[in-house]
């Protein structure tokens, strides 16, 4: 996972409208890749933790959800296994319909192709909650609310992972706490043995920063996420939305006008 390396322009960017169309444009680089990831951590912090006091079940974390099934198929539970496969299966098609969202973009050329899929799970956080805040207490709507929050971790996760190729996750720390345990253990790493032919052991530490940052964004996000579930319910959602059309809109208005102005 190179973090150092660079994709796309690397000139400077001046205003608010040239920040945000930097982070989610198509051209990347580093500091882009930091500042999408930090926000997107953020988001699905506050989903995962609020949408936790909302539903009882953290909607992020696939392992868990599988190993429950295992757990429940074990014990004779059919009805959990069938909503843990629900749970996965949503999952996995939010992830396929970001990764559509995206190619579609790249072969319209467009500059909102990673914009679409943030613009749809703006969408549907609103529709999540709306109905929660109407139907919170119908047994249906649990029932509907945890594949789409399920949906909407995978849309995003997906997101980061065309974005930074790979190299950035969003919706689940375990794989960012593996990394920082990693690179910390490099970087307490006593190179004693200098003889010819041996590397010396060096942590990366602006990859260690970065990581660092994802996880406190990750924390903060969920902290925030669930102080807005207990205090204002489900539309705590709302400026989870509002952030997500800010960074959306910007590149989308540009697809807009372009389109505009070769119809004219």
């Amino acid at each position: 996972m190179d973090l150092h390396l660079k994709r796309g322009g690397g000139r400077p960017h001046t205003g608010y409208v040239d920040v945000l169309r930097h982070v989610i444009g198509a051209e990347r680089d580093r500091r882009a890749d930091l500042q999408l990831g930090m926000a997107l951590c953020c988001v699905a912090g506050a989903v995962n933790a609020g949408g936790f006091l909302a539903v009882a079940q953290y909607t992020s974390h696939m392992s868990g959800i599988i190993s429950a099934m295992a757990d429940n198929l074990a014990l004779g539970g059919v009805a959990l296994v069938l909503a843990g496969l629900g749970s996965v299966l949503a999952f996995v098609a939010g992830a396929a319909t970001s990764a559509i969202l995206i190619n579609w973009g790249r072969r319209h050329h467009g500059r909102s192709q990673y914009a679409l899929p943030l613009l749809l799970e703006a969408l549907l956080l609103l529709c999540f909650g709306l109905a929660g805040g109407f139907r919170q207490n119908l047994p249906a709507f649990v029932v509907v609310a945890v594949p789409l929050l399920c949906f909407i971790m995978g849309l995003q996760n997906a997101i980061i992972t065309k974005v930074s190729q790979a190299r950035i996750r969003t919706t689940h720390v375990t794989g960012i706490v593996t990394d920082i345990g990693i690179e910390l253990g490099k970087l307490i790493y006593w190179n004693r043995s200098r003889g010819e032919g041996l590397d010396m052991v060096r942590a990366d530490r602006d990859k260690l920063r970065l990581l660092s940052a994802l996880l406190a964004a990750f924390f903060a996000g969920g902290v925030l996420g669930a102080l807005g579930f207990k205090q204002i319910g489900f539309f705590a959602t709302v400026p989870l939305a509002a952030l997500l059309l800010l960074l959306a809109g910007v590149p989308l208005v540009d697809d807009l006008v372009t389109a505009w102005r070769r119809r004219g």
